[in-house]
């Protein structure tokens, strides 16, 4: 693996939302930005876990105005640069502008890994602003290779500067998350980049992430102790040291990341969720299900007496993708009925 520069993008103020059920108070955004960009971060991620525009009934409603935690964030990155997530039909070009003017300077456009075509008009407003533009294709494990490339592509015409494979699941094994990647970085012009978003449900986030730096990821997502959703990303700590081991630069000092995730992160985490791989999160990455319905399937399998495993298993089954929160509702009632059903089946064969 050749020496060179790798950048990471830190995701705790965004899919670490997620994992903090939208909990974030403005000043622990505040100390967390301001931790990161003294350790040398050079992309920090703030948004609602669905993007700007997230907080909402469907997804879960932040405990403070969307502003608020964007203002918090740019007046206290100095070194690095602010980002941000906006999902096509929930974050709108109000939501653009509005944090292109307070001081973002990266947009990152998400689709499902199908429908990149839907992408195009936020790209493009975005490039208008002067932004850079990282474009995400999520559950991209859904797809073939080849598909995933035809779909990078389109985002590419549309203006992106970088594409991430995202592996919104945490399902790909080591050889799905080369192949991705590499298809992706045989397909686009060399001046367009390629990213790696990975969630750590089967274990393999880390190593996904140096497999996707060998296909020629220039760009790899990462979050303070693995903070977001199911078990949890990347963890960046973890990742720089072993980037630094290999000799690949990513400007970040380590020990400041270390001291960041231990005396800042953590101890927040501790308030709301530990993210970890348990039997709900390793049913995520084994049945491909997408990481944010692991704590609104819990919550629904406590609800209505069934188990969160087999919730997640059906969703799996059923395809279901980001968006379809509602549907881990209409599951959940479907499987309980199932068992109270059981009971009376088993008197009327009797």
């Amino acid at each position: 693996m050749s020496a060179r520069k790798i950048w990471i993008t830190d995701t705790t103020l965004r899919d670490g939302d997620h994992a903090m059920s939208h909990k974030y108070e403005v000043e622990q955004v505040r100390r967390i930005a301001q931790a990161l960009d003294d350790a040398g971060v050079p992309v920090i991620e703030v948004s609602h876990g669905d993007g700007l525009g997230g907080s909402s009934m469907q997804y879960g409603f932040s405990v403070e105005e969307e502003e608020k935690y964007l203002r918090a964030a740019a007046e206290v990155i100095k070194r690095g640069r602010m980002a941000f997530l906006l999902l096509p039909g929930i974050g709108t070009r109000k939501d653009l502008e509005r944090a292109a003017k307070i001081g973002a300077k990266v947009a990152r456009i998400a689709t499902h890994c199908t429908e990149a075509d839907i992408s195009e008009q936020h790209i493009k407003m975005a490039k208008d602003l002067g932004l850079d533009v990282h474009t995400f294709l999520m559950m991209s494990h859904m797809t073939s290779p080849e598909e995933l490339a035809g779909q990078a592509k389109l985002m590419e015409s549309y203006g992106a500067d970088c594409i991430y494979v995202v592996d919104s699941a945490g399902a790909q094994l080591v050889d799905q998350a080369r192949q991705r990647v590499r298809a992706l970085r045989h397909a686009l012009e060399p001046k367009t980049e390629v990213g790696f978003h990975a969630h750590n449900n089967l274990g393999l986030a880390v190593g996904n992430s140096l497999v996707a730096i060998e296909e020629g990821a220039t760009r790899i997502d990462g979050s303070t102790c693995g903070l977001g959703a199911g078990a949890g990303n990347t963890q960046t700590e973890a990742l720089v040291a072993v980037l630094d081991r290999m000799g690949i630069d990513t400007g970040i000092d380590l020990f400041k990341i270390m001291d960041v995730a231990e005396e800042v992160v953590y101890p927040i985490m501790r308030q709301r969720h530990v993210p970890r791989i348990d039997r709900g999160s390793l049913t995520i990455g084994y049945a491909g299900v997408y990481s944010t319905f692991l704590l609104f399937a819990q919550r629904a399998a406590e609800k209505f007496g069934v188990e969160a495993r087999d919730i997640l298993v059906e969703l799996g089954k059923r395809k279901m993708v980001g968006g379809q929160e509602d549907m881990i509702i209409d599951v959940a009632v479907e499987l309980a009925n199932q068992a109270k059903s059981k009971p009376a089946r088993a008197e009327a064969r009797a």
